[in-house]
């Protein structure tokens, strides 16, 4: 089992589904994820030949970005036995693919060192700069509003009530982003998220700076 080729023929495929893909999990995300987790493995010792497929296939079975799951995860399943990889590394990247998601934080528990290495990872990609970037650009493709503060923050939510309740992009940040960082399953990923999540708080706060800019004075001149 040539280990190299597999990853690259992956690489190959993956980036070929993914080219036109426009919520924020296009291949730019998923080499960024891989290289997250790649970075994690080496510093947690978790087996990086499992960490970097789980990585790269992970959202090839999500619901974000296709219309089957289950068909997904079967598609993700016979591309990993035509390459002969043993049948217990399949089953754990089969594993670490189907529970990483956050869904509304409905999703299941990982269970194994190298789930929870992408797992961080993936969720680090939704944090820090890059992480506003596609939390807008997949409001955006959904049609929600950029930002509506006649809206309520959701606490608690079915993993149908997160994916189409009502919602927009700057609640994300309360429902989910704000969240990871202390999500995060190990050390050096929770260390990655510090920045990050610095930086989105500081972002908020001038978000809703200018957001609620106080226009009394021009209102005043109108009147006038």
């Amino acid at each position: 089992m040539n280990k190299k080729l597999i990853i690259a023929k992956t690489e190959e495929m993956v980036r070929d589904r993914l080219s036109n893909e426009r919520t924020g999990h296009d291949w730019y995300h998923i080499e960024r994820v891989t290289k997250l987790a790649q970075q994690i493995a080496m510093e947690e010792n978790a087996d990086i030949f499992i960490v970097t497929l789980a990585a790269l296939l992970h959202d090839l079975a999500d619901d974000k970005v296709v219309a089957n799951e289950k068909e997904g995860m079967d598609n993700i399943q016979a591309w990993l036995k035509d390459f002969n990889i043993r049948e217990v590394d399949c089953d754990h990247i089969i594993q670490i693919v189907s529970t990483m998601s956050f869904k509304g934080g409905n999703n299941q528990l990982v269970n194994s060192l190298e789930a929870k290495v992408v797992q961080d990872a993936d969720r680090l990609d939704a944090i820090g700069a890059i992480g506003i970037a596609r939390c807008f650009i997949y409001a955006g493709k959904k049609g929600t509003a950029m930002y509506d503060p006649t809206i309520e923050i959701r606490e608690e939510m079915t993993v149908e009530e997160y994916r189409k309740g009502k919602s927009s992009g700057l609640h994300h940040f309360y429902e989910k982003l704000l969240k990871l960082k202390n999500l995060m399953n190990t050390k050096t990923g929770y260390q990655l998220a510090i920045e990050r999540h610095a930086y989105i708080e500081q972002y908020l706060k001038q978000f809703l700076k200018e957001f609620k800019l106080n226009d009394t004075n021009i209102v005043d001149f109108i009147r006038e």
